[in-house]
């Protein structure tokens, strides 16, 4: 059954182009990434897209600039 499931999970198509980035991004990256826990290909891409996901949806962070203050001269 398990098996049957991660099928169905690869064959969904690709939704937008953050989805395919992090396809792919999981794809190279999955057989090269530790697995200590001995969790499988298949849980480590999944971790690997899921993270990748979240960078990707994340809001950009801005640095703030302050503005300088003329205290010292």
């Amino acid at each position: 059954m398990l098996l049957a499931g991660a099928g169905a999970l690869q064959a969904q198509p690709i939704t937008s182009p953050q989805d395919k980035a992090c396809r792919d991004e999981a794809r190279a990256r999955v057989f090269t990434t530790p697995d200590p826990q001995a969790l499988g290909p298949y849980v480590i891409g999944r971790q690997i897209y899921m993270a990748c996901m979240q960078r990707a949806t994340a809001p950009a962070k801005r640095k703030v600039r302050r503005a300088k203050r003329g205290g010292r001269r």
